[in-house]
């Protein structure tokens, strides 16, 4: 919510909200996903009506992430039935203690209940929490996205992690549980992972230096999260070749108490989240490559 707040909202919203995200007083959500519109998000059918000084939004969202916790979701709605799908939503801010907001957990692969499912029930929402213009949300719902795919925290954490798997096999070498005992060609994978961290960290510098400048990275943030979140999958794996049939186990008895197990089951999403990696292709080739649609 933070960087399309400074593109796109209004100073009042800027002054309620920036402080307090980055004091992280406050968490947000992201209301975008529906059961019927995910990768075609355009779709969506969440819909708000204006009713005097208020919104009134009814509809579903889900893989809302955190949204048990979350103090405020960032959304969109439909505000304009009869408009072209692109151009009749509208972005809204929305106070998770609203009436008529309900949250469900979903339980991931890993056990996790992290996503969820949020219905809206008639909730009435104050129109100074719509950002931009009535029915020009979608155009501020990318701008999101293009900072929610620089993947900055991606490149870190993916790195943070082979650093792991690192520490694990020179501790472990020669030792019967560690892959490299019986595999030696283990080594050349953490090789290869450790060159495409550094190639992340770097793509995602790229996308820093453009933020610094005042701009939107556009094909350059699916760039880098593609490579992110399915780096994040190639280092999941090799951490599960490295622990060997220890990586069928979780708790106090598992390596690193299953932290990679974990990290194994949740990586099946990374290229899911946040737009495939179909659709981040699809974005590098038309806008990044200028090829056409068809």
């Amino acid at each position: 919510m933070g960087p399309p707040s400074f593109v796109h909202g209004t100073q009042e919203q800027k002054k309620e909200h920036l402080g307090r995200i980055l004091s992280g007083e406050v968490l947000w959500c992201q209301g975008f996903s529906e059961p019927n519109a995910g990768s075609d998000l355009a779709s969506l059918q969440t819909w708000a009506v204006r009713d005097g000084d208020d919104y009134v939004i009814n509809g579903q969202k889900i893989w809302t992430s955190l949204a048990q916790y979350a103090h405020w979701v960032f959304m969109l709605a439909r505000t304009d039935p009869e408009a072209p799908k692109h151009r009749g939503i509208s972005y809204f801010l929305v106070d998770m203690k609203t009436p008529g907001i309900e949250v469900r957990p979903l339980v991931d692969l890993s056990n996790r209940r992290m996503f969820n499912e949020v219905y809206f029930d008639n909730a009435r929402v104050p129109a100074r929490n719509l950002v931009g213009e009535e029915n020009r949300g979608w155009y501020i719902g990318t701008t999101t996205l293009d900072f929610e795919r620089s993947s900055v925290g991606a490149a870190v954490g993916n790195r943070l992690a082979l650093e792991d798997i690192v520490r694990y096999a020179r501790e472990h070498a020669g030792q019967g549980d560690c892959t490299l005992t019986r595999n030696p060609t283990v080594r050349l994978e953490l090789a290869d992972r450790l060159v495409e961290a550094h190639v992340s960290r770097l793509m995602s510098y790229r996308v820093i230096s453009m933020q610094a400048r005042g701009l939107i990275p556009n094909y350059e943030a699916s760039m880098t999260k593609v490579y992110a979140s399915e780096l994040s999958q190639r280092i999941a794996n090799t951490g599960m070749k490295v622990i060997g049939l220890y990586g069928g186990i979780y708790g106090d008895m598992a390596p690193r108490r299953g932290r990679w197990e974990r990290a194994y089951l949740q990586s099946m999403g990374a290229t899911i989240a946040a737009g495939t990696s179909e659709i981040q292709r699809n974005i590098i080739a038309t806008r990044g490559l200028g090829l056409p649609r068809d």
